[in-house]
């Protein structure tokens, strides 16, 4: 059925596009199954990784679907395509577990903003990436002229977003936004049996405090760090206690 799929398979989860006729292009639908994809993450403590895949071979997303945006009104279009998009790619973007994105082919528009959102990323010597939304009179709306632009050189991006030129695998490597592997996929299964070796909450921090320093949400990334940390001490448990037992707290600094 076409959409997006969530597999769970012990510790390696697996999110694949399945759209075959619109080469994985996203539609509505296909967002609301990838929120309620990374919904079902955030309260899966068994996962330790995540595998983006696609299941067409001839691109890992073409981007959006101009049918399902097209004929929407300006105001729609801000507030129901690019807004709620953006919504679900954040999402994505700040799962606690490490994320790898399995581009077999091209990753296009919306295709490369989803990239973008995963910790790693996998390309096959063939992959090509650009943003074409220019061609079609539009701009990039789900972090393509924002996020994008902490992975790769400012002129990089505004050769795919103004021009339209594609970025093959080689120059993607060079620019530190993906590794090259003629066998995407097993590469990206070889990391995530190697990733689930570590330990899930040192992985869930630093990537925190990486998201912290870049700006990828980086109030909420501070707030969830201090949380943490006061969420780990005795001070905690006794206010709790004292609030459950209507009584004054006798906090000792621990």
């Amino acid at each position: 059925m076409t959409g997006v799929h969530l597999s769970l398979d012990g510790a390696v989860a697996g999110i694949t596009l399945d759209n075959p006729s619109k080469l994985n292009a996203f539609t509505r639908p296909m967002l609301r199954q990838l929120d309620e994809a990374c919904a079902t993450l955030e309260t899966s403590p068994g996962v330790r990784c995540v595998l983006i895949l696609a299941a067409e071979a001839r691109a890992f997303c073409a981007g959006a679907d101009i049918t399902a945006w097209g004929e929407l009104s300006p105001t729609d279009f801000a507030r129901l395509w690019v807004r709620d998009g953006h919504r679900v790619f954040d999402r994505l973007a700040r799962l606690p577990m490490p994320t790898i994105a399995v581009l077999e082919a091209h990753a296009f528009g919306g295709g490369l903003e989803l990239a973008a959102c995963a910790d790693m990323r996998i390309m096959a010597p063939r992959a090509t990436l650009t943003l074409p939304e220019a061609q079609v009179g539009i701009v990039p709306g789900w972090g393509g002229c924002t996020r994008l632009l902490r992975l790769l050189p400012e002129p990089m991006v505004k050769e795919m977003a103004l021009f339209g030129r594609r970025i093959d695998a080689t120059r993607a490597a060079a620019a530190g936004f993906a590794t090259v592997s003629d066998t995407p996929r097993s590469t990206a299964e070889e990391i995530a049996a190697t990733t689930i070796t570590a330990s899930p909450r040192a992985q869930e921090i630093a990537k925190y405090q990486i998201h912290a320093a870049v700006g990828e949400d980086r109030n909420a990334m501070i707030e969830a760090l201090g949380g943490g940390m006061a969420g780990a001490t005795g001070d905690r448990d006794e206010g709790v206690a004292a609030f459950t037992e209507k009584r004054t707290a006798e906090f000792r600094g621990n």
